[in-house]
């Protein structure tokens, strides 16, 4: 009998194990099973500005509903969407995602599928180029220098700190049938450029990396320059070619004592922006800004320049004790203002800590 009982109980224990194991290879098999269509999306060229969208074919091979819990991008230039119903067994759903093409150039990004198919993310990839349109680039290149198109009609650095080195690009576009090189003429000694690539093909684009040294900048407040685009070799220096630069180099506040600190001017304006109708050739038009120091010291206004001789500007004191004002003239004029190049502008610099550095526009109401 004892036998009897002991065999009972290996057989119990042997069909437990079958029932486990059956239980575990079910549990194992039920399982939802992402498959793709694709990977990889091939965008090809994309026009620039003219988003895009890829889409991937998503289906489950499994036994059991497969949902998508989250899909995140590589950068903020892409945009996703899913599915976001349970895929059931053998049926297909769908990610896709918009690229804005904003920036010119090859383009790889990543996409992330979070879903109940996988412990870890699935990825997806979009690759392309964007491009100009070739046959009209008055869309991304609207300023034009002879045969050359610019994105940009002035190089502007604002807001600098001494020690900076900031860089900004200027988007070039060769609309001849020939290799063009491009070279920024009369560089001032705190202007670097590089063009990339050296030679753009024709019909083609490249663009120039312009570099400021603000340790070469002569002073604070802002300076101005005037560099030349060299159309083809041998090209000379005019009006038509010419590229406005400014540079602002704000004050250095480092060296306050604690009273100053506490006891700090302050600027106030009446006004930091005009809109004047479209003036004829010999006209002009006057403007007033009142400028008072509502602080606790001295306001002291360090410097005071136009930005294009559009503008001319007059202060009747540079000085102020806490409580004074003064006037601001500022005279728009109209034989310059249809030629200028960047936007009429008015800079002042002051000892304000909280505010150094003041910007009034003057815009012309078309």
């Amino acid at each position: 009998m004892p036998s009897k009982q002991k065999e009972n109980r290996k057989m119990k224990q042997i069909f437990t194990s079958i029932l486990l194991w059956t239980a575990a290879c079910l549990v194992g098999y039920a399982q939802p099973k992402a498959t793709f269509d694709k990977m990889t999306h091939e965008f090809g060229v994309v026009l620039w500005k003219h988003p895009a969208t890829a889409t991937f074919q998503i289906k489950n091979d499994g036994d059991k509903p497969l949902v998508i819990s989250n899909v995140t991008t590589s950068c903020g230039c892409t945009v996703a969407d899913w599915t976001k119903e349970p895929i059931a067994p053998g049926a297909t759903g769908v990610v896709t995602s918009t690229f804005d093409a904003k920036a010119l150039g090859h383009f790889y990004k990543d996409i992330g599928v979070y879903c109940n198919a996988s412990a870890r993310p699935i990825y997806l990839m979009l690759r392309g180029e964007v491009s100009a349109d070739p046959k009209n680039y008055t869309l991304t290149h609207p300023y034009e220098i002879g045969a050359i198109r610019l994105n940009k009609a002035a190089i502007e650095f604002d807001d600098t700190n001494k020690g900076d080195k900031p860089t900004m690009e200027i988007l070039v576009a060769n609309t001849t049938s020939d290799v063009y090189t491009p070279v920024l003429m009369h560089l001032p000694p705190y202007l670097e450029a590089v063009a990339v690539p050296e030679r753009i093909g024709k019909k083609a684009t490249g663009k120039i990396k312009v570099t400021l040294d603000t340790d070469k900048l002569p002073k604070f407040g802002l300076t101005t320059a005037t560099v030349y685009l060299s159309r083809f070799p041998g090209d000379k220096v005019s009006e038509e070619n010419a590229i406005p630069v400014s540079a602002v180099l704000l004050p250095d506040f480092s060296n306050m004592s604690q009273q100053q600190r506490l006891n700090p001017p302050a600027v106030q304006l009446s006004a930091t922006e005009f809109t004047v109708p479209p003036l004829a050739e010999n006209a002009k038009k006057k403007l007033t800004v009142v400028v008072k120091n509502v602080g606790k010291s001295d306001l002291d206004i360090t410097d005071l320049q136009v930005f294009n001789p559009a503008l001319g500007v007059q202060l009747k004191k540079r000085v102020l004790k806490p409580g004074a004002q003064t006037k601001m003239k500022i005279t728009v004029y109209g034989k310059y203002l249809k030629k200028v190049k960047s936007a009429p502008r008015v800079l002042m610099i002051t000892n304000d800590p909280n505010c150094p550095k003041i910007v009034i526009r003057v815009n012309v109401d078309n």
